[in-house]
């Protein structure tokens, strides 16, 4: 016979229970029900630990990707070879941004193909602002000069700021017969393609600038291409290359010890850095102006908050006295622009030299 017994049925020794104890529990076998009851308790126990894991580990990421930024070093590209205008700018900013954020900045020299070897570096890294670069007017001019570009200067960036802006001065080497530009213009006139000019690279500033001063001066030149300003200035005071446009920051030192003769500057108006070299509007070239330029930006998708870090930091350094001071020695206007202005200038400055290349049929290839 099967007997069915209550769980309150045994006798047991009077103790002190909970307030709340519960249904009293009936069946054939009381402690078989009290196992199956603790049995069905596991799975909202394993469901809260999971809960409590997922909280930290969330907590965990959430406190990396809100680290300050930097922490860690960050790489500064600039697209040319070490000893030109680019780089000379270029080191002097990394160096007080490195000052201001407690981290390395390394500076990554990467010249060829105009800047775009280095712009296309840029254009593939991380979005997380470890890597910025020095975008210059040679960008600008690479989509109107290359039929295959391997980044769009508008769409592969965010843009950060302009840091400033700096004219070009015509230097020759002393062997040139010509004592002024009317003069180099006549000879250059006289002795068609005799003449060689160096330029920083294939599609570069100095490349472009000087398509554009032949085609207003009426004069043929033959194109010789560096990797980077540094190694076209060596070549150009050997004598190996007549003449070249430089930036006050590479061609005052070179003019005053008499490696290379100026004959004009590219600016509006004459510098105050050298007074005494004319225009070359106003040397027989009339509406003549061209410049360098530099800024920074990093890849597009970069989060707002980094790229608005990297700005401040950025125009607060370009606000320190000795840095104006060097900029100036340098023959760099400073600038320091917003990240929406510098777009708009970006975007103004490859419709202006999309006019100069179609206008002078220069090509990078």
């Amino acid at each position: 016979m099967t007997r069915t017994y209550s769980i309150s049925s045994f006798p047991r020794k009077r103790e002190s229970r909970p307030q709340n104890p519960g249904p009293r529990l009936r069946g054939d076998d009381g402690l078989l029900l009290r196992r199956s009851f603790a049995f069905n308790e596991a799975p909202t126990i394993r469901i809260a630990i999971f809960s409590i894991i997922t909280c930290v580990a969330c907590s965990t990421i959430a406190t990396a990707a809100d680290a300050p930024y930097p922490s860690k070093p960050v790489r500064f590209i600039i697209p040319f070879a070490p000893g030109g205008g680019n780089d000379i700018v270029g080191r002097m900013l990394g160096a007080k941004l490195g000052e201001a954020w407690g981290q390395q900045v390394v500076i990554d020299n990467r010249p060829g193909a105009g800047g775009n070897i280095a712009a296309e570096t840029t254009a593939r890294a991380a979005p997380d602002g470890y890597t910025i670069f020095q975008f210059n007017i040679a960008n600008t001019m690479a989509p109107s000069l290359y039929k295959k570009l391997g980044y769009d200067p508008q769409r592969d960036f965010a843009p950060v700021t302009q840091i400033g802006s700096t004219p070009f001065i015509l230097t020759v080497h002393p062997s040139v017969p010509a004592k002024t530009l009317p003069e180099l213009i006549a000879y250059a006139r006289a002795q068609p393609n005799k003449l060689n000019y160096a330029s920083s690279g294939n599609g570069g500033s100095t490349h472009l600038v000087t398509e554009l001063f032949k085609t207003m001066a009426a004069v043929n030149l033959t194109h010789i291409p560096y990797n980077g300003a540094g190694p076209a200035l060596t070549e150009l005071i050997g004598g190996q290359v007549q003449l070249m446009f430089l930036v006050p920051a590479t061609a005052l030192p070179n003019m005053r010890n008499g490696r290379l003769r100026a004959l004009g500057i590219s600016s509006a108006k004459r510098s105050a850095l050298a007074p005494e070299v004319p225009t070359v509007a106003e040397s027989g070239v009339p509406g003549f102006e061209g410049g360098a330029w530099y800024g920074v930006v990093v890849a597009a998708k970069t989060p707002p908050a980094i790229v608005q870090k990297i700005h401040t930091d950025i125009v607060k350094a370009l606000q320190l006295p000795d840095i104006r001071e060097r900029m100036t020695a340098q023959g760099v206007e400073v600038i320091a622009s917003t990240p929406g202005d510098f777009a708009k200038f970006i975007k103004a400055e490859i419709l202006k030299w999309g006019r100069v290349v179609a206008l002078s049929g220069a090509r990078a290839e």
